[in-house]
């Protein structure tokens, strides 16, 4: 069976198109300047975003990435919020895109990256 949705990123700051699907803010803190009702998330899955500590230490330091995405794999690998976060990406798929939101300035260098990775690894 051809898979026909898949699992995008795309920073909170874009507007939203027809092709975002279920979208899902991804981070712990909520994203200056964004009004709750203006933000175009479906779900705020906070519980699933790298812990306070792994992202202090992080600090989108771009030399600090490779690690940054093993340690929050861990993390998610731990995470019930993350399996939960797991099967309602699972259950959309079958009938539509998934966008994980973010704020981060670099999307290649973001949590949504890493996570959209995680999510991937384990098919349906």
């Amino acid at each position: 069976m051809a898979k026909t949705h898949e699992i995008r990123i795309k920073r909170i700051y874009e507007a939203r198109s027809p092709g975002d699907g279920f979208c899902i803010l991804v981070d712990r803190l909520w994203p200056r300047g964004i009004k709750k009702e203006d933000a175009g998330a479906d779900l705020w899955a906070k519980e699933a975003a790298p812990s306070k500590e792994l992202r202090s230490w992080y600090g989108h330091d771009a030399a600090r990435f490779e690690e940054f995405s093993e340690r929050y794999q861990a993390e998610l690998d731990a995470s019930g919020a993350a399996a939960e976060l797991k099967a309602v990406c699972r259950e959309h798929l079958e009938k539509e895109n998934v966008t994980l939101l973010f704020a981060a300035k670099d999307a290649a260098l973001s949590n949504a990256a890493v996570l959209r990775d995680w999510l991937a690894k384990d098919p349906v």
